[in-house]
């Protein structure tokens, strides 16, 4: 599949986006719950379960990183129920840290410029694409230095209900953001036949559905779509922690909706392991990555990490409280090239 077919823009991709992300998180959760009903197998067995067999990391980094399960998170952009040939418009890092049970997400922007295995150097977003879960999976292991060995993906686009199931999320509004958010809830009111009101000020309000959707997509505010990354993060950790509250029953009723939308290696036997300390879960919202950038353009658009190196050092200094880290071979490699494609030494 050549990289030119995955270069073309997609009108309201943002929202979408936001849908896929939100869902990803909410099921981790339900899948968690299903997991105390009598009917737990016959449940989690809706779940659509692939085996990868060739997942890569860098050499040192598994040892590096234990009592880390890190596990990726794809909102990919497709249709049905289909899950190749597509890229994935969202990709967040779920950091479980196994000693205190707190989870911290980063999100890794779709335009970041890496090396994908077969394909050299291009977004990171083309990856699940060119190889699905796999070659996205060792993608982020070998750029990041990362030991993600299972991944969480979903293409179901209404997540507004789930939002609204559970009674809104509460996001603090500020002055820049309401003029566009207001526009953005008429725009999805019409594109999808929504009557949702709109926001009458500044100040704590509880979004519901197309309210949150739309405040997922405010991306021309300073910072743009870096920006929007957060807003996502922010919507997620208030969804999260929502769910958390509602009664068995409901988590349960929801379960059968999202579970098969679900597309995981993460098997049932593995899913009900987790239950014991499912209670003890907080979420962090956490950070976009790279988090040092410029914008490269060779024809195409790419955020360029400035450098990847320094970038990754960061990364495991900030999530894993690893000071003084040394990237691996691997990782050194990748960032030189890039310097010698962008220019960008700092």
């Amino acid at each position: 599949m050549s990289k030119k077919s995955y270069n073309k823009s997609k009108k309201n991709s943002g929202f979408r986006v936001f849908l896929k992300v939100v869902l990803v998180l909410l099921i981790i959760l339900l899948i968690f719950f299903a997991a105390i009903t009598a009917i737990a197998y016959s449940k989690l067995s809706k779940i659509n379960y692939v085996q990868l067999d060739n997942i890569q990391m860098n050499e040192g980094v598994a040892e590096k990183l234990k009592g880390y399960r890190n596990i990726a998170i794809f909102g990919v952009d497709a249709r049905a129920n289909t899950y190749s040939n597509t890229r994935s418009d969202c990709i967040i890092i779920a950091s479980i840290n196994q000693d205190n049970n707190k989870i911290r997400l980063t999100s890794i922007y779709r335009d970041t410029y890496v090396y994908i295995e077969g394909h050299g150097y291009d977004k990171i977003t083309h990856a699940y694409a060119y190889g699905g879960p796999e070659l996205a999976i060792n993608t982020i292991n070998k750029n990041l230095d990362l030991n993600i060995t299972e991944f969480v993906a979903v293409n179901f686009d209404a997540v507004m209900d789930i939002i609204d199931n559970i009674g809104g999320v509460s996001i603090e509004i500020d002055s820049d953001e309401l003029g566009y958010l207001n526009k953005y809830i008429g725009d999805i009111n019409n594109e999808m036949g929504k009557n949702s009101a709109k926001v009458s000020g500044t100040g704590e309000h509880n979004l519901l559905g197309v309210q949150a959707l739309a405040y997922s997509r405010i991306r021309y505010t300073s910072g743009g779509d870096f920006k929007r990354a957060e807003r996502m993060r922010e919507v997620l950790n208030a969804t999260f922690s929502k769910a958390k509250t509602l009664s068995i029953g409901k988590l349960n009723n929801m379960a059968d909706i999202l579970l098969p939308k679900v597309y995981t290696n993460i098997s049932s036997t593995e899913i009900l392991s987790l239950l014991p300390s499912i209670y003890q879960y907080s979420m962090d919202t956490g950070d976009g990555w790279p988090y040092d950038k410029k914008s490269y353009n060779n024809g195409v658009y790419y955020a360029a990490p400035v450098t990847l190196e320094s970038n990754v050092k960061q990364l495991h200094e900030k999530l894993f409280g690893n000071n003084g880290y040394e990237v691996s071979d691997t990782v050194k490699k990748y960032s030189e090239e890039i310097v010698r494609k962008t220019g960008y030494s700092k």
